[in-house]
């Protein structure tokens, strides 16, 4: 019986399979998955939460998270804080979540997750979730979409196009002020738009007038600009010119 537990916990499953599933406050176990777990966010998530609750970056991470330094690795992992008392999200009353439209990726997943090879598998079964034993059933591709993942999945996968070549290249980069640069051009969005506009960043690159505004307005244009800056900075793709230097005038 075991044996077959976990076949079924463990079967890879392809976007056109289905599974049962549903979540409510009459199920019996209603937010018991968001007690004693480790949520890690991406700057997506960060950027969505802290809009969300209508704080700044700094308020958010500085309240809500906790930072995990890598070792080799120039990006840390940024944890959710859970609550010290009872060990859960803080962002989740008896009545569920309070951030439900801007929770993380790992939460819209849920009970899912995916695999290496594209595949998704179930993260837990039914002696831990009776949700699994409702009787709703799902294509896995309209969960997905139920779920509002795409936004999500597109900056996921920004974010590995630029942590997978950093960790393939195995850069030799000790100095603390470009990690915590890289760090708050990704999570602290409210001060890397101070940098950008705050400094002669954009007296140095080349950047459309078009992009400029959207980045002053816009925080996924910020991040999506980030992403690019690293690039540029750290693997050496030409995402952007560099203008010439203006000759000094005579006096």
């Amino acid at each position: 019986m075991s044996q077959e537990k976990d076949k079924k916990k463990t079967l890879r499953m392809e976007r056109e399979h289905q599974f049962r599933f549903n979540c409510y406050p009459g199920v019996s176990c209603f937010t018991q998955c968001c007690r004693d777990i480790t949520i890690f966010l991406t700057p997506y998530d960060v950027l969505r939460l802290k809009n969300g609750l209508g704080i700044s970056s700094d308020d958010f991470l500085e309240k809500h998270t906790i930072i995990l330094p890598q070792e080799n690795n120039m990006i840390p992992l940024v944890a959710l804080q859970m609550n010290e008392d009872d060990k859960k999200c803080p962002f989740v009353s008896k009545n569920g979540c309070v951030v439900y439209n801007d929770r993380p990726w790992p939460c819209r997943m849920y009970p899912l997750d995916i695999n290496d090879d594209g595949t998704f598998s179930l993260i837990t079964d039914n002696s831990k979730c009776l949700g699994l034993m409702e009787n709703d059933t799902w294509k896995i591709s309209d969960w997905l979409s139920n779920q509002e993942i795409e936004p999500y999945e597109e900056m996921n996968e920004r974010l590995s196009g630029l942590t997978i070549p950093l960790q393939a290249r195995e850069l030799d980069i000790n100095n603390p002020k470009i990690q915590q640069m890289i760090f708050m051009s990704l999570y602290n969005l409210d001060k890397f738009r101070e940098f950008v506009f705050d400094s002669t960043f954009l007296d140095r690159l080349e950047v459309e007038p078009e992009r400029i505004k959207k980045i002053k307005e816009n925080d996924e244009d910020l991040l999506i600009f980030a992403f690019d800056w690293i690039e540029f900075g750290l693997l050496g793709k030409k995402v952007f010119g560099v203008k010439e230097k203006q000759p000094k005038k005579e006096l």
